[in-house]
């Protein structure tokens, strides 16, 4: 029987990230986000360690520590914060609980896995013979009439990527819209690109390698999961038909694949107006009879430049994951892959970066309205999960962050802000994604 581990964290996303770690890793899991669900989850529970957030919402992770230690005089633990760092807490915690281990948000979850190994030695499980029957496959291209309307896209001048030989570059290029995809003949690659196969990402409930959930409004939590376990993965996503990819490296978002018609590389070049609709169909029937790559095909007519791709191929995977802050409902997959790693183009953007930007451009009013309140009044976050720091803020946004303090309504800081409604509930909104806001109680 494979030994139980109880693992408590207020965050749900990075719960359900730890607790498919842990289930990958051969042991079972006993997840909770509360300390008392976790005292009633453990009672008579043959736990074998347990790893806890010390900040939870209705007691210290210090005082359930003392609860379980009751029942279980030799349990090891170890202590996951993002509050309590530096190594006088560090200290305190192994001279008072003796803890095994102690770890400061983001922190690398394949180390805290190391660390239960260390402590419970445990056979991982063989990973599964056969695919899933209900893969998430991402080669079949979806015509952007099954999906309705787009919205057009603004995407900044401003990207960094990181090309072959780990060599990374800042592009300052022209900022660009991606209009809708017009209607008009197209040609339809069924088969994935050369250079790249079609890996699915399991989407099956149970099972290893995968966490799945319910998508509503909780894309950015779910970037911040890989964010604070400093996660290599993959997070598929579905809507209907449609299905979109993005891939983690070291808990940053750097790649991202979309069955949809309108992603594609070409069809991105059509979008933002670097190439016509008739160039792209005659480079793809090339490109198809040759066996190579539309890209490949676009730079030897000159039609784009080899210095250009780079640039255009990283604004394409921000689009695709932007476009998914649109979406109110679907379904998610998390796995854990090292495929990332294999790319040889990969994004470099600030997961705070990414959240912010997506929130205040692809949320509609009425669903910033549905999230916050006028009536509502917002504090500094006790437990952020992203330093201000590491925030991009514009002026006013700087001068309204010390006026948040429990005290003002959503409306009052409206009126102060002097901006428009919109622009001030997104920045707002924005902030309780990141975890830098909370609401009053």
């Amino acid at each position: 029987m494979a030994p139980r581990i109880l693992v408590v964290d207020d965050n749900q996303e990075l719960l359900s990230l730890l607790t498919q770690l842990f289930e990958d890793a051969g042991y079972e899991v006993t997840a909770a986000s509360r300390g008392r669900q976790a005292v009633e989850l453990a009672r008579g529970q043959p736990l074998a360690a347990a790893v806890i957030d010390i900040l939870l919402p209705d007691m210290m992770g210090y005082h359930l520590a003392d609860t379980l230690r009751k029942e279980l005089p030799q349990l090891p633990l170890i202590f996951i914060t993002g509050v309590f760092k530096g190594g006088k807490h560090a200290l305190e915690a192994r001279q008072k609980y003796a803890a095994a281990g102690y770890f400061e948000k983001p922190f690398e979850a394949q180390k805290l896995r190391e660390a239960v190994a260390k402590l419970v030695p445990v056979e991982k499980k063989a990973p599964p013979a056969a695919k899933s029957p209900d893969a998430f496959e991402v080669e079949l291209d979806i015509d952007v009439e099954e999906e309705g309307p787009q919205d057009a896209m603004e995407l900044t001048g401003r990207i960094k990527v990181t090309g072959g030989g780990n060599l990374s570059a800042e592009i300052r290029g022209a900022n660009l819209t991606a209009n809708p995809m017009q209607k008009g003949p197209v040609t339809v690659v069924r088969a994935p690109p050369p250079g790249r196969p079609a890996e699915p990402v399991p989407a099956g409930a149970g099972g290893p390698g995968l966490r799945r959930g319910e998508l509503t409004d909780n894309l950015p939590s779910l970037i911040t999961a890989f964010y604070l376990s400093r996660e290599t993965g993959e997070l598929g996503v579905q809507r209907g038909k449609v299905k979109k990819v993005v891939y983690f490296e070291h808990g940053t978002p750097v790649f991202a694949l979309s069955n949809l018609l309108s992603d594609r590389f070409g069809q991105f070049l059509v979008r933002v107006g670097k190439i016509r609709p008739e160039q792209l169909q005659d480079a793809t029937t090339v490109a198809t009879q040759t066996q190579r790559r539309t890209g490949d095909v676009l730079v030897e007519r000159g039609l784009l430049k080899d210095t250009e791709r780079l640039y255009y191929v990283g604004q394409q995977v921000k689009a695709i994951i932007y476009s998914l802050f649109s979406w109110e409902d679907g379904t998610y997959v998390m796995s854990f892959k090292e495929k990332a790693a294999a790319e040889s183009i990969k994004l470099d953007l600030h997961p705070a970066n990414l959240i912010v930007r997506g929130v205040k451009k692809l949320y509609k009013p009425e669903r910033l309205r549905r999230l916050l309140r006028p009536e509502d009044r917002l504090i500094p976050a006790v437990a952020p999960a992203y330093n201000l720091n590491e925030v991009e803020l514009e002026r006013w946004e700087a001068e309204l962050l010390p006026r948040i303090d429990g005290n003002r309504t959503v409306a009052e800081l409206l009126a102060y802000a002097n901006r428009p409604e919109q622009v001030v509930y997104g920045f707002l909104v924005a902030m309780l994604s990141l975890g830098i806001l909370d609401r009053r109680t």
